[in-house]
């Protein structure tokens, strides 16, 4: 089932809650970029593979994936998979959190393995991520848990109804 591996990117820096100084591309991080939204291989050493494709070692390939992933501009990396053949309930949550706790709010977030896509917006709602779940009763609870945060004043859950896959890749110069 597993229909490509991707790379998640915090890629907009303007997203607030990525706190540290930017740390400036250089043409190689740029290269390592662009191959790994669209060529990452499936293999028992892909970043061996990754590392011949740019003429560099395997070593070089991976320490700099690790300070990407640090600087914000990777968030994860790992299977994309068909959700809806898996049996997964999307939906898409906006949440109007407390700008004092946007940080906390945002980090409880990203804890929970089916959260995805989770920005700083602006507008009554300011928190929007989707959250993907195998079943109902999971993605109440976990609803449930995130109204419960400190910070957090309102919730909606904007459930899928027809899915739209568009496929957005950054094409780094």
């Amino acid at each position: 089932m597993v229909k490509s591996l991707c790379v998640n990117f915090c890629y907009i820096r303007g997203a607030k809650m990525i706190k540290k100084e930017p740390v400036r591309l250089t043409v190689f991080d740029k290269e390592l970029l662009n191959v790994l939204q669209t060529q990452l291989p499936i293999s028992k050493r892909p970043f061996a593979d990754l590392a011949a494709m740019l003429n560099t070692e395997e070593s070089i390939v991976i320490n700099r994936i690790k300070d990407l992933k640090e600087a914000g501009y990777v968030r994860r990396i790992g299977p994309f998979f068909d959700s809806d053949k898996l049996g997964y309930q999307g939906t898409l949550i906006a949440v109007k959190v407390d700008p004092a706790y946007m940080e906390s709010v945002a980090t409880a977030i990203n804890c929970y393995p089916g959260a995805t896509h989770n920005y700083e917006r602006d507008g009554l709602y300011n928190l929007w991520f989707t959250l993907l779940t195998p079943d109902t009763k999971l993605r109440e609870q976990i609803l449930e848990e995130v109204r419960n945060l400190p910070g957090v004043e309102k919730l909606i859950s904007l459930i899928a109804r027809k899915k739209y896959k568009i496929n957005v890749q950054f094409n780094l110069k």
